[in-house]
C-alpha cells in the first residue's frame, strides 16, 4: 500500500479517488497430495498444496474509464507456508528414480502493473490478472485459453479499454481488441518438476495473447459476442530427453522478428511448421433479457491448435454452456451449466502431402492435436497450472514429473449455483464430471473418470468490524483421475480504502 502513498499528489482539477487495500489470512487442510481440485482452481495458483497457511496483501488504485484520461496500479504478494508435494526425478548415473519434494516460495509477487488510458486506448504493463468476457470466471469451469486459473504472466498490452462502436453502425456493432507479449518467469519450477527421463523441458519461454471480439448493442434484449482468441509461445530453449538421456538441445533464443511472426504466423523456420506454438479458440455468446431484467446466456468456445481446429474440423471439441442470471437477488442469484468435449483432436494421424518432398500419398489426413501440449514448447502452462480450462488435469498434479498434460483426450459436465439469501450470506454450489482417456495421441486401455463437488460460504461481517469478511470452503473428489481428496480452507479478509483528492 505504501508504495500508492507517493502517487497522491497530482497535479490538475481536483477530484476523489481512492486506493483499496486488503489483507487476508487463508489456511487449506486436505487428504491428499494437493487440494482439491475445486480448491485449488480458479485462483490464481494462491492454494494448490495439501495444506498451507498463506497471508495475502493487496492495495490497487483502479483506472476509471469514464473519464477521457486515467492510470491505475496494483500491488499484491503472498508470504506463508505451503505443504511440499513429491515428485520423481530420474537419475541418469546410478539409473535409479529420486523422489524430490517441492513447495511454492514463502514469499511470491503475484500482481505488479501499472496502466493507463486515453480516450479509448488502454495500455498496461506488469502482471494483472484479467476477466473472461465470454464466461462467468466465478462460476464457470474456465475460458479454454486465458482462465483465471494460474498466475499472470508479466508482459505488456495494448488494445481498447472495452468495446468502442464501429463507425457508421449507429452503436449495433462493437468491437474490442487485444495485443499482449509477455515472459514466463517459472523457468526454476519447470527443471524442478521435470523427471528428466522422457518428453522435454522448454525454458527462457516468451508469451503472446490476443484477442479480437465484435458485440452488437448492449442495450438490446438480444446481444451477442463473436470472435477470436489465440495465445502462443516462443523463443527460448528446449531439451529432449529419451530414457533418462540427453537427446539433444534446441536454442531459439529471442528475435525482434519473433514478434511479428507470433503476431501473423509465419512458415519460416525451416522444418516445416508454423514458428511457435499457436492455440485459441473461437467465442460466442448470445444473451436474452427478458422483461423482468432477468437473463440467460448461451455460449460456446471452439478451440483449436492449428489449422483443422481453426477450419471447425475437430468434430463435436469445444466448451457448450448455459447461464441464467436473476434480477433479484435473493436465494438463487445464477446457475451455470457447462459441457466440455475434446475427444477428437482430429483423430491421433497427422500427415499432410505439403510438408514432405514428392509424398506418395496425396489425401490430407490433419490431426493429431494433442490439446495443451507441443512437440517444441511443451505444455500450455504457468507454473505446472494450466492456462486454459482448469478441467483439463494439469501437470502440477503429476506425481511422475511428466511434465505434459496427461488427460487431456477428455470431457466433463460442470454445473454451478450462487446466491446470497441475505446481505451478509453468499454461497455457492459447483459440482463437477470427468472422464479421461489419456492424450490424444497415447490412448489408455481404460479410461479414469472422476466426481468433484465444492461449497462455499461467504460472510460479509461488517456489523462486527468494518471491512471484514470470512469465507469457508469445502470441497471432495472422488474417482480415479485426481484421487480421493476431501478438504477445505478458511479465508479471514479486512479490506478497505484511502480517499484522496487528485
Amino acid at each position: 500500500m505504501f508504495i500508492f502513498l507517493t502517487f497522491m499528489t497530482v497535479n490538475g482539477a481536483e477530484a476523489i479517488d481512492s486506493v483499496s487495500y486488503s489483507a487476508s489470512f487463508m489456511t487449506n487442510f486436505s487428504s491428499g497430495q494437493y487440494a482439491p481440485y475445486m480448491i485449488g482452481s480458479w485462483n490464481g495458483d494462491r492454494s494448490t498444496m495439501k495444506n498451507s497457511a498463506i497471508a495475502d496483501f493487496c492495495a490497487e488504485k483502479s483506472m476509471s474509464t469514464s473519464r477521457r484520461f486515467d492510470w491505475g496500479a496494483g500491488i499484491e504478494f503472498l508470504a506463508g507456508y505451503q505443504h511440499p508435494a513429491s515428485y520423481e526425478m530420474f537419475d541418469a548415473e546410478t539409473y535409479t528414480w529420486i523422489a524430490r519434494k517441492m513447495r511454492p516460495a514463502p514469499v511470491s509477487l503475484r500482481t505488479l502493473y501499472a496502466e493507463l488510458h486515453y480516450r479509448s486506448i488502454h495500455v498496461l504493463a506488469g502482471m494483472k490478472p484479467q476477466r473472461s468476457k465470454i464466461v462467468d470466471d466465478r462460476l464457470s469451469s474456465g475460458d479454454l485459453v486465458r482462465s483465471n486459473n494460474a498466475r499472470p504472466i508479466p508482459g505488456l498490452s495494448v488494445g481498447f479499454v472495452d468495446f468502442q462502436d464501429i463507425p457508421f453502425t449507429n452503436g449495433w456493432l462493437q468491437v474490442d481488441c487485444q495485443i499482449m507479449y509477455g515472459k514466463f518467469m517459472d523457468d526454476d519450477y519447470r527443471r524442478k518438476q521435470f523427471n528428466y527421463y522422457n518428453q522435454l523441458v522448454a525454458t527462457d519461454l516468451y508469451y503472446t495473447y490476443k484477442y479480437c471480439l465484435f458485440r452488437t448493442k448492449p442495450t438490446e434484449r438480444l446481444s451477442v459476442i463473436f470472435g477470436m482468441q489465440a495465445a502462443g509461445q516462443f523463443g527460448g530453449t528446449t531439451e529432449f530427453y529419451y530414457r533418462g538421456h540427453l537427446r539433444y538441445a534446441e536454442h531459439r533464443g529471442f528475435r525482434v522478428k519473433d514478434v511479428i511472426k507470433m503476431l501473423v504466423p509465419t512458415l519460416d523456420n525451416g522444418n516445416g511448421y508454423y514458428e511457435g506454438n499457436s492455440l485459441g479458440a473461437w467465442s460466442l455468446r448470445g444473451r436474452y433479457r427478458f422483461a423482468n431484467d432477468n437473463e440467460i446466456s448461451v455460449y460456446w468456445e471452439k478451440f483449436f491448435e492449428d489449422g483443422s481446429g481453426i477450419g471447425c474440423r475437430n468434430g463435436m471439441d469445444g466448451l457448450y454452456g448455459v447461464q441464467l442470471s436473476f434480477a433479484r437477488r435473493g436465494w438463487l442469484n445464477s446457475v451455470v451449466a457447462e459441457y466440455l468435449d475434446f475427444r477428437n483432436q482430429s483423430g491421433p494421424l497427422h500427415f499432410a502431402p505439403g510438408d514432405h518432398i514428392g509424398p506418395s500419398i496425396s489425401t490430407e489426413a490433419t490431426g493429431g492435436d494433442n490439446y495443451y501440449n507441443n512437440d517444441t514448447y511443451g505444455s500450455y502452462v504457468n507454473y505446472g497450472m494450466a492456462i486454459g480450462s482448469p478441467m483439463v488435469m494439469a501437470p502440477i498434479y503429476n506425481s511422475n514429473g511428466y511434465p505434459e498434460f496427461i488427460f487431456n483426450r477428455m470431457r466433463g459436465v460442470h454445473v454451478a449455483v450462487a446466491g446470497s439469501p441475505t446481505g451478509e450470506i453468499s454461497y455457492k454450489l459447483m459440482a463437477g464430471w470427468q472422464k479421461g482417456y489419456a492424450m490424444g495421441r497415447i490412448p489408455l486401455p481404460h479410461a479414469k473418470s472422476d466426481v468433484s463437488a465444492m461449497m462455499e460460504i461467504d460472510w460479509n461481517a461488517s456489523r462486527l468490524c468494518d471491512g471484514l469478511s470470512v469465507d469457508c470452503r469445502v470441497a471432495v473428489d472422488r474417482g480415479g483421475l485426481r484421487g480421493d481428496n476431501l478438504g477445505a480452507a478458511l479465508t479471514v479478509r479486512y479490506s478497505g480504502s484511502i480517499n484522496y483528492k487528485k
